[in-house]
């Protein structure tokens, strides 16, 4: 054999030998135990029909809710109070007719008796940051002043942060309604989590009354909003003005509609030139912020923005009146850093925007909004629609990490609109999936850069211990460590899908077509797992059953070396795990050459034990399975033969 090889595809006389196994080894095992247990059984998932097929794409007569939302609302900072009234326009698309309607009224996760208040969880504890939802021991809520349906009041009953509104006669399939809502609440100083503000910087957040999800999956989806679990919505058009004190600026969900009343003339023509180019444009300078003369139309009394947005599934926005402001442009989309003068690691934060948003079209799905506008403030991390709120963070690596993963939901779920409230996994195990390598791209070169993309791997002796981790299919309002089961183990689990089971061009070309394939809309996890099959070409229900379903284990041993009667060898492995994945096998031969084989995860088709039988008659000395490590395996005391 030549003096070294690389790594190469299993022979076909190593595929035929794979096929074959070793009969007397297979013969001891118990026929009956292995048909019961296989690892390949087909997974039970819902049955196909008219709305979602069996290839997991939308159906024929796949259809959604549509909420259109029309919001006057005026920030006093002097109160700390936000009031609002909004107008939706609701149309049921589905089969059924609705006798009532359900809403999320989510402020009231502030108020004494909601859930979160009533426990008194915890925070949620991510490394470093910490969400607490306790509103600090802030008694507030939403006070919610009317409700009306088609002009007329309506009865209406308020179980913490969901409210159900009873309708005078069944809203009939394809009709529609219109509901008016007039509402107020405190801003609490310490936030509920994802929305609060700092002295005069406001970041304001679920902060509206908004449809639930009716799906033909559930039927309503009203699980209330405790704070681990976030947020499943309608999509629709925003028109919403909002009126603050004069020398604020805001940032916010849509396009700017009355840029001439809200913006100074040097601001818009700035604007006009950042949309055009590759690099850094301040919109207002070092020298300019918190100076209301130079930044804005006028000084006293208030300023009413106005937004418009259509095919998104939520509204957000940040007003305070001392901000930097860069920006720049690419391919018409207008790419923005808001921060405030003090924010000493945001300097490099228009370069950290560019590289997350170009990267992710380019490598994944086109960004589809007008603007990605990302504002520094007291959140700790949080997403909406075009809109982001990141901290300062301690180092480069963490700003650029969060504002990153923050703009990398862009995608998920704000376009990709998975139910994040029930599969934390589909939204932040995804985006956690695309951030490493955005990381990585973006510090290559340096210790951080070039580890970046096996952090999860590294995490899992430390998260995956058994009897405390939990599948990753459970709520996340039960999830004892969701910073491994919302975030670092579904990385994981799309990290060795892509480069270890389906390679990166199958991954990738599968995992375009299911973005694309559900923009917009509603997938579920059968929806997923059964596209990824159906393009890649793979059965892969025994991964989803190992990674999804339970916590399995994997342990994978090489256990003996003998030399058959032609002199080759035979290089004995057994799976001593509950979880199946490949082999990598590097063999060395008494020549002292090398070779390395990957042996596809059918090898375990008939049972835990499996013989290889090497190609040729070369004596092997040593075998080894995973020799680069990249598998979370438990035990790699029995990786390799003879023992170290």
């Amino acid at each position: 054999m030549p003096a070294s090889r690389c790594l190469h595809a299993l022979s076909a006389a190593a595929a035929a030998t794979l096929l074959l196994g070793s009969a007397p080894r297979l013969a001891a095992q118990s026929a009956a135990s292995v048909a019961d247990s296989s690892p390949f059984q087909a997974l039970t998932l819902p049955a196909p029909n008219v709305y979602r097929t069996g290839s997991g794409r939308p159906g024929a007569r796949y259809w959604q809710q549509r909420a259109d939302y029309r919001i006057t609302a005026t920030l006093d900072p002097s109160a700390n109070e936000v009031r609002g009234r909004e107008t939706i326009h609701y149309v049921n698309h589905s089969p059924d007719a609705l006798p009532y309607l359900w809403m999320f009224v989510e402020q009231n996760i502030c108020a004494p008796t909601s859930i979160t208040n009533q426990l008194n969880q915890p925070p949620l504890v991510f490394l470093g940051s910490a969400f607490d939802f306790s509103c600090g021991g802030f008694a507030g809520g939403l006070a919610l002043d009317t409700v009306r349906v088609r002009g007329r009041a309506v009865a209406t009953t308020v179980y913490g942060t969901t409210m159900r509104v009873a309708l005078a006669h069944p809203l009939a399939s394809g009709d529609s309604v219109d509901l008016a809502l007039s509402w107020s609440f405190k801003v609490p100083a310490s936030g509920s989590g994802r929305m609060g503000h700092d002295g005069p910087l406001y970041e304001i957040a679920q902060w509206y009354p908004r449809m639930a999800v009716y799906d033909d999956v559930r039927g309503w989806n009203h699980e209330p909003y405790i704070g681990a679990g976030e947020f499943y919505l309608e999509y629709g058009k925003f028109d919403v003005t909002l009126t603050v004190p004069a020398t604020y600026i805001v940032a916010a969900t849509g396009e700017l509609q009355n840029a001439a009343q809200a913006l100074t003339a040097t601001q818009r023509s700035r604007l006009a030139a950042a949309r055009r180019s590759d690099t850094t444009v301040a919109i207002i300078t070092l020298d300019e912020a918190g100076n209301a003369a130079r930044t804005r139309p006028r000084t006293s009394g208030s300023i009413t923005w106005h937004f418009t947005a259509d095919s998104v599934r939520d509204f957000a926005f940040a007003a305070g009146p001392a901000f930097r402001w860069d920006a720049s442009g690419y391919k018409g989309i207008l790419i923005e850093t808001i921060y405030r003068p003090q924010a000493d690691k945001w300097e490099e934060a228009q370069k950290m925007a560019r590289g997350a948003i170009i990267g992710f079209s380019e490598r994944w799905f086109m960004y589809p909004y007008s603007h990605a506008t990302t504002v520094e403030g007291p959140i700790e991390g949080m997403e909406y629609p075009m809109l982001t709120f990141v901290p300062n963070g301690p180092s480069r690596e963490d700003t650029q990490w969060a504002l990153a993963h923050e703009f990398g939901h862009e995608w998920f779920p704000m376009v990709v609109g998975s139910n994040e409230r029930l599969y934390p996994w589909m939204d932040e195990g995804f985006n956690t999936f695309i951030d490493l390598e955005n990381a990585a791209d973006y510090f290559r070169g340096t210790a951080y850069g070039d580890s970046i993309q096996s952090h999860p791997l590294h995490l899992y002796a430390e998260h995956a211990r058994a009897g405390n981790e939990q599948p990753l299919m459970e709520n996340p309002t039960e999830v004892r460590d969701l910073f491994w089961g919302g975030y670092q183990k579904p990385a994981l689990m799309m990290s060795l899908l892509r480069d270890e089971v389906l390679g990166r061009d199958r991954f990738d070309r599968a995992f375009r077509d299911y973005i694309r394939t559900w923009a917009f809309k509603h997938p579920t996890p059968a929806d997923f797992m059964r596209l990824m099959r159906d393009d890649s070409g793979m059965d892969l229900d025994w991964f989803w059953r190992g990674w999804l379903y339970t916590t399995a284990r994997l342990d994978q041993s090489v256990d003996s070396i003998t030399v058959r009667p032609d002199g080759g060898s035979t290089v004995s492995l057994t799976n001593r795990g509950s979880m199946v994945m490949p082999a990598e096998l590097r063999l060395t031969f008494a020549d002292g050459t090398t070779t390395t084989v990957r042996l596809p995860v059918q090898m375990w088709n008939l049972g835990r034990a499996f013989d290889y039988r090497v190609p040729g008659t070369a004596r092997v000395t040593r075998a080894e399975v995973d020799p680069r490590s990249v598998f979370p395996d438990i035990d790699r005391g029995n990786n390799s033969w003879p023992r170290r």
